[in-house]
């Protein structure tokens, strides 16, 4: 079993591997019996690794349709949102789509899904110059850029609780960019008694209202 580093769902803290998506993997194992070693990889080889190392497991992962026919899926376990963002006393607020894609410079991850999907969107303003996400709130606070796309409210809540950012001086520009489901992705070799298992205690922990426990601890 992989994973990334994506806070609030799964990252590591205080040498620990915690989060959102984290807890709700590892509750259905405790219902499974399960005990995979989760391992957690750079962002750049966890799908590599999905497709070319045999029976395993990744979480969590938006479930695309050019993804679809990759892997056998679980879940979902949640449904989030991309949403860009400025600094609430921007001298020039965003409101509309069409202000966006004229923006001076929008700055994102170097590489992965919200990149690639704002592209496709037809955004040719990128700045791709953030290797992690917590560089986008450093890039915005120091007035280095003015709008940052990369992370879903969760994870503006958990940078901003971080990186101490009062409440207020972030704004969330009324756009919603993306909008998916997160997954529990399995290689295509996967055993499908094991994919019907979990599929099994993860409906049981979203009819017990534990699933929903786990997503408002992170609020």
């Amino acid at each position: 079993m992989i994973t990334e580093e994506w806070a609030p769902y799964n990252y590591r803290e205080n040498g620990r591997l915690t989060g959102m998506a984290t807890e709700i993997v590892r509750a259905i194992m405790a219902l499974t019996g399960d005990d995979f070693e989760i391992t957690l990889l750079p962002s750049m080889r966890t799908t590599r690794t999905l497709q070319s190392q045999p029976r395993t497991i990744m979480y969590s992962l938006f479930r695309t349709r050019e993804r679809e026919p990759l892997y056998k899926w679980v879940g979902p376990i949640l449904e989030e949102s991309i949403h860009p963002y400025q600094r609430a006393d921007a001298s020039q607020p965003i409101d509309t789509l069409e202000q966006l894609l004229q923006a001076p410079r929008v700055t994102t991850r170097h590489a992965g899904l919200v990149p690639d999907t704002l592209e496709s969107l037809g955004f040719r303003n990128l700045d791709r110059s953030a290797n992690q996400n917590v560089q986008l709130y450093r890039m915005l606070l120091a007035g280095r850029t003015q709008i940052i796309v990369g992370d879903t409210p969760a994870g503006v809540a958990y940078y901003s609780r971080l990186l101490q950012i009062p409440a207020g001086t972030l704004r969330q520009i009324p756009l919603e960019l993306f909008r998916s489901s997160l997954y529990i992705a399995f290689s295509r070799d996967s055993s499908e008694a094991v994919v019907t298992r979990w599929a099994e205690a993860l409906d049981q922990l979203r009819s017990s209202g534990k699933l929903e426990q786990i997503r408002l601890a992170y609020e």
